[in-house]
């Protein structure tokens, strides 16, 4: 990731310029968004194969828009991403069974969640392969690290 330095010239330009300080910054690029079709390229033999913008993104910042499904518990650390409200959290025992419309959504910090059927707009690192979740056994395949979210 890359990190913006704001330098005296930036603000003084940008004040010179008629601009509030907050405008006279430079622009921070917005983080490339991802969608569930962009997640898997193809089937095989072997299960769902990423895809080359998930691979290319892996261990970046990116968006994704979506449904929170129900939590496993109210005090969670996470939450599941999916495509379409659901009424009941798509819990996977297997990584073999992992639905190719869900994502796990880490979060950097608590945040309430929000009713199932609400659009949001999670914010996160991508990582990418087999994971299991030491404290609950949840298997994902696909995750967002020190992720926030808020309503789309």
């Amino acid at each position: 990731m890359t990190r913006m330095t704001i330098t005296r010239r930036h603000c003084l330009a940008g004040l010179a310029a008629g601009l509030p300080l907050s405008l006279a910054r430079p622009a921070r690029a917005a983080a490339p968004e991802l969608t569930f079709d962009d997640l898997y390229s193809s089937f095989s033999a072997l299960g769902l194969e990423f895809s080359g913008k998930v691979k290319a993104l892996t261990g970046q910042p990116i968006r994704m828009k979506g449904f929170m499904a129900p939590p496993l518990k109210a005090e969670a650390k996470f939450f599941v991403l999916t495509q379409i409200p659901m009424a009941l959290c798509p819990f996977c025992s297997t990584d073999a069974d992992w639905p190719d419309n869900i994502l796990v959504v880490y979060l950097a910090r608590k945040q309430t969640f929000t009713r199932p059927n609400e659009p949001i707009e999670a914010r996160g690192v991508l990582e990418r392969g087999s994971w299991t979740d030491p404290d609950t056994g949840f298997v994902s395949q696909l995750r967002l690290r020190e992720a926030r979210y808020e309503r789309a």
